[in-house]
């Protein structure tokens, strides 16, 4: 069907016939407010009616997100009665909102304080309820806290819960003034099915949702005399964390970030990429093994502690197809309490080890009970990306003007495959890197493997690896499209030997844990800096060329998958069911 034209503040726009106003009205220039309505999601709810609009021969103001254009539709943003009803539905969020923006979470990146400021409210005329917080504020997550005075019944993370996550954790409940958005039953956030994403809190407009803050236990842990403190780094902050501060999306800060670290008071500055590295020559070598000896195949990744949990409760049958190889977070923890410890002369009873992540459910993850092989918690603590630029903050350090500063050995060395495990198909691009050169002796002719990247939902490519002939691999982020992957293999549909899965879509670069906003834009610029430090910044890339991975083999661990690895960096996982089912 041909565009429409419809008239917008007495301009002609021509619009897609199956879009809104609200969609029109951009494409014009004319920015009407929203709360609900968000660029990640195709279902709007329509809930919040601060875009709401005058449409001739419409009794009633409609809201602009969700009504659709018609042909010769004539339409006004900006009339009297549109800014007294745009005024009165922000102040009425605002009056059922606890007055606490100077200490908010979301102080001074909340889209109500934007909007409010948008609409024109000047003053709130209505009395603020009295809230009770323990009853309204959900803390019993390690990795989200759900704070319901600061909702505004926007149903943006109902809807990214269950249109892109599919996990279906968060719905509304009750009517009228009452209705809250809870999880079903109105149980505690951890006695659901809750993966522990976190992208509810990108969702999120306000801070009613949040990561749990472990800043203080930071702060302690390094001012002990008697703990030695190390610090490790994911891929994906160092593409983020200047964003914090100002910096454009995308900017590649991992000098600026090891500087930063060193002047908090870490005693060593090492980098998850180190074990990233390490990671792929355990789960190269764990996918050979499975296609040689006829073992579980596909073989799937166990980087993502968010897709690891939704498979333990959405696919507890299929739990033997994950690689039993620990994240590169976890990895990292029990080589730093003991290869580390033993390189170091500490005893790791005294070693702290702080993780700084884009991921919220990396907090869950360190608090697995199988996290311990090393004889103690494997990671203490772990930080998002946006606690460590508070602590930064309130450090008083001047982090744009820092000098870029380098990692220190035994666990900073790493090479470009580890970088760009950060990104959606960067751990499936390392892992055949490294698996065709341990096959064929050789290396392959182009190290960049194009048809796993991008931010398309399922990629899949066929790499010829020598004697193993045609590798088929398939690539999923978001949850919604591991489970499309994980329904066919269920029903016997799938030939691929080897499936990398992220839970938040584009990877890690768009984590729970990362700076608000993320858009698609942004995990663009974001991945580009990641591949920009593979090919241009890192003198090795191929996690089996690293010299410091050599040199852990050498001297501590002895071969793959052999029985130091095994027990320090393999795992199981838990059949945990279905808390409450997923439907069609």
């Amino acid at each position: 069907m041909s565009s429409v034209t419809i008239t917008i503040d007495n301009i002609k726009v021509e619009a897609e016939p199956d879009s809104t106003v609200l969609e029109a009205a951009k494409k014009v220039g004319i920015k009407i407010p929203t709360l609900c309505a968000w660029p990640e999601i195709k279902h709007i709810p329509g809930a919040c009616r601060v875009c709401v609009v005058e449409v001739e021969k419409m009794p009633n103001l409609v809201a602009s997100c969700v009504y659709p254009v018609n042909e010769g539709m004539v339409v006004k943003t900006n009339t009297e009665r549109v800014r007294k009803a745009r005024r009165m539905n922000v102040e009425l969020l605002l009056a059922n909102h606890p007055p606490e923006c100077n200490f908010c979470i979301r102080g001074g990146n909340c889209e109500l304080q934007k909007v409010a400021e948008q609409v024109g409210v000047k003053t709130v005329r209505f009395e603020y309820p009295v809230f009770n917080k323990e009853e309204m504020i959900d803390q019993s997550s390690p990795s989200i806290v759900r704070d319901n005075r600061k909702c505004i019944n926007c149903h943006r993370c109902i809807t990214v819960c269950e249109s892109i996550q599919t996990a279906e954790v968060l719905t509304a409940a009750w009517r009228g003034s009452d209705v809250r958005v809870v999880p079903a039953f109105d149980l505690p956030l951890n006695e659901t099915n809750c993966t522990n994403c976190g992208q509810c809190v990108m969702a999120c407009p306000v801070g009613a949702l949040y990561e749990k803050d472990d800043v203080d236990e930071v702060w302690k842990a390094l001012q002990d005399p008697s703990k030695h403190v190390v610090v490790q780094e994911a891929p994906a902050i160092r593409a983020a964390l200047g964003e914090e501060f100002g910096m454009p999306p995308g900017s590649l800060v991992t000098g600026k970030m090891i500087a930063a670290l060193r002047r908090l008071g870490f005693d060593k500055v090492f980098d998850t990429n180190f074990t990233a590295d390490l990671t792929i020559i355990e789960e190269g070598n764990e996918l050979l093994k499975r296609v040689k000896t006829g073992g579980v195949l596909p073989l799937i990744t166990s980087c993502s502690p968010g897709w690891i949990k939704f498979c333990e409760h959405f696919y507890p049958d299929l739990l033997e197809h994950l690689s039993t190889c620990k994240s590169p977070q976890q990895m990292f923890g029990a080589m730093a309490k003991t290869y580390y410890a033993e390189y170091a002369g500490i005893d790791p009873k005294d070693i702290t080890v702080v993780s700084i992540m884009p991921c919220t459910a990396k907090k869950f993850e360190a608090q697995r009970p199988e996290m311990c092989d090393s004889g103690y918690r494997d990671v203490d603590y772990v930080l998002t990306t946006r606690e460590l630029a508070r602590m930064i903050k309130e450090a008083g350090i001047d982090f744009i003007n820092l000098p870029n500063e380098a990692y220190d050995a035994p666990m900073g060395q790493y090479t470009g495959a580890a970088t760009i495990f950060g990104v959606t198909g960067g751990v499936m691009e390392a892992a055949l890197r490294t698996v065709y050169a341990v096959v064929t002796g050789e290396n392959l002719k182009d190290l960049n493997i194009r048809p796993v990247r991008g931010l398309e939902g399922l990629k899949e490519a066929t790499i010829p690896v020598g004697e193993l002939g045609n590798v088929k691999v398939a690539v999923a982020h978001g949850l919604g499209n591991a489970r499309k992957i994980m329904d066919q293999i269920r029903e016997g549909k799938s030939d691929y030997h080897f499936i990398e899965i992220m839970a938040c879509p584009g990877g890690c670069i768009a984590g729970g844990g990362e700076p608000i906003p993320t858009n698609n834009e942004i995990r663009t610029l974001r991945t580009e800096a990641l591949y920009l430090d593979d090919v241009e910044v890192q003198d090795f890339r191929q996690s089996h060329e690293n010299p410091a991975i050599k040199e852990a083999y050498d001297k501590f661990l002895k071969e793959p998958l052999g029985h130091k690895s095994h027990r320090l960096l393999h795992t199981h996982y838990t059949k945990r069911g279905l808390e409450l089912p997923h439907k069609e």
